[in-house]
This record gives structure tokens, C-alpha cells and sequence, in this order.
């Protein structure tokens, strides 16, 4: 059986702390997923002036001090990334890479990092296009893939789909400014990850294969994974509303799905980090009365 929490906040800046602080002072439990470097906006913030007691503090400083206060309440940050959360009726199911955990109530903190979809990406997705390679990558065995990634951190999901796929192109988007002879030495264990430098431009299917159109020419394979940083709301969520780029929520920063909320940037402007904590703390007080109310 899965573990259940209570809360399951998704995100590690402003609204994401103060969301998983507040669900623990109202004494739930509370699984925090992100970066255990807290938000990295944050982080790379040069000088914060209107966080009410803090003035003029470094972002480095104010991040320092969310996991500080963290810590003094018991609240770990799992850092790993939730790839698919279902609605369950009176609970959500969140896939995190190839486990699965419950949670009454489901906020979201993610931000607004998302990016763009590539066109073709949504029509593809589950046919082809995926956001996991350790979800999926059995489904890859034998055969080719190609995996964009956003961040270092994919490497690792490189090395373990290239165990199974006979070959696997990567394109690391976040080395694009590198020359191919400084990233060609990423895996030299493997003799079946090719790495290309280039940019994603859309996703066709083709006669039953997948094709990566880049500025570079295109690459063809049996299955795309695209590892951003996070996925977009609506991808994240099946049936979540959205207000453009925005998950919709009312004043209690309620979704249209029953027992899930979102806080912060991810619910439009203005990007301030006073305004996403007050939203956290808004998005938990409403996640209790709603486990409150089931109960």
C-alpha cells in the first residue's frame, strides 16, 4: 500500500515553505517535494527590499533561512520530482518517478518554469512524447530514444535508460552554449548515448516513429523524453482548469478539482515572493478545512 500524508505541498520557494510550515503547525502530515536547494529564483535573487522583517536581505540569505526554518519544524524536502498526480475521489495518487504516494490534499508551488510546449509535444504525449525516462524506459528495451534535458541532474536518467534502449541521443539544452567536444565525454561508459548539440524546435510522428525536428536537422527514434525542470500544470494534473499560462483558483487558491490548490507565481502575477508566501499560507489553511471536512 502507498503512503499517505495529508499534504503533499509541490514546490520549495515562498509558497511552497509556507504552505508546508502552516499544514504542520495545523499538526498534518506533510510530504514536501523539490529542490532541497529551495528555489533557485530565490536563491539568485541579488537583494530582496519588501519581505515584511527581513530588508534589504540576499535571496542566497532569505533561502537559508526558509531551510533553517524547515528544519526547526521537522519538515524534510524529498528532492525529487512528481511527474503525474491523479485524482482519486477523496485522494490524489502522485507518481514520483517509478513510485507511487497518496495524499488527501495536493498544493502546488511550482512556479512558472515550465516553458512553452514544443509544437506537436501535447497531441504526442503518451504516444511517444514522455516526461519520465525511469517511469517509461522498460518500454524502451531494445529500441531508440531521444532524451532532451534541462538540467544536469537528467544525466542520470540518461545512463539508466541507456541500459535498456540500444541507443539513446541526448540533447543537454542547458550546455547549448558549449562547444560538442567539451560534452561528448559526459558518458564514456556508454557506447550507445550519442550527444547532440542543438535546439528543439517541435515533435512529429512519422509512420510510427517519433521525430525531434532541430535547428541541427532532425533526430528519429521510437520515444522522446522531454526532462524539464517542471511540468506544466495541466500535464501535471489531468483536469486541472487553467487561466492561460495560470492554474485558475479562487480566493482560498482553490482549483476546480476538489482537495487540490495552487500558490505563488504559478497562479499569475505579480511574481512577488511576499505575495506567493501569503498565498502558501492561504492554499494550506484551505487544504485543512478541506481534510477537516472529509474527516
Amino acid at each position: 500500500m502507498a503512503d499517505r500524508y495529508d499534504v503533499a505541498v509541490i514546490g520549495t520557494g515562498p509558497a511552497g515553505v509556507s504552505a508546508a510550515i502552516t499544514a504542520k503547525v495545523r499538526n498534518k502530515s506533510v510530504l514536501l517535494l523539490g529542490s532541497a536547494a529551495i528555489s533557485e529564483k530565490v536563491s539568485k535573487a541579488h537583494n530582496i527590499q519588501n519581505y515584511p522583517g527581513l530588508p534589504d536581505i540576499p535571496g542566497a540569505e532569505l533561502a537559508e533561512k526558509f531551510r533553517e526554518h524547515l528544519d526547526q519544524m521537522g519538515i524534510e524536502i524529498t528532492d525529487r520530482k512528481a511527474v503525474m498526480i491523479y485524482a482519486m475521489g477523496d485522494f490524489y495518487s502522485l507518481q514520483i518517478d517509478q513510485d507511487f504516494v497518496e495524499a488527501t490534499s495536493v498544493i502546488l508551488a511550482t512556479g512558472v518554469s515550465f516553458g512553452k510546449p514544443l509544437p506537436g509535444e501535447d497531441e504526442n504525449l503518451g504516444r511517444g512524447v514522455s516526461y519520465c525516462a525511469t517511469c517509461d524506459a522498460a518500454l524502451y528495451r531494445g529500441r531508440e530514444a531521444v532524451v532532451v534535458g534541462y538540467a544536469p541532474k537528467e544525466e542520470n536518467d540518461v545512463r539508466f535508460l541507456a541500459e535498456l534502449a540500444d541507443k539513446v541521443t541526448y540533447i543537454p539544452v542547458y550546455k547549448k552554449e558549449q562547444m560538442p567536444a567539451e560534452v561528448t565525454e559526459l558518458f564514456p561508459e556508454f557506447t550507445n548515448i550519442e550527444v547532440k548539440i542543438a535546439k528543439p524546435e517541435a515533435v512529429e510522428k512519422r509512420e510510427g516513429r517519433m521525430v525531434l525536428i532541430t535547428d541541427q536537422g532532425e533526430v528519429i527514434s521510437d520515444g522522446i523524453f522531454l526532462l524539464r525542470e517542471s511540468v506544466a500544470p495541466d500535464k501535471l494534473v489531468p483536469g486541472l482548469e487553467m487561466d492561460g499560462s495560470h492554474v485558475k483558483v479562487d480566493r482560498k487558491m482553490a482549483s476546480n478539482l476538489p482537495g487540490l490548490f495552487a500558490a505563488g507565481d504559478i497562479t499569475g502575477t505579480p511574481y512577488q515572493y511576499i505575495k506567493a508566501a501569503g498565498e502558501g499560507n492561504v492554499a494550506a489553511l484551505s487544504a485543512v478545512a478541506y481534510i477537516d471536512n472529509l474527516k
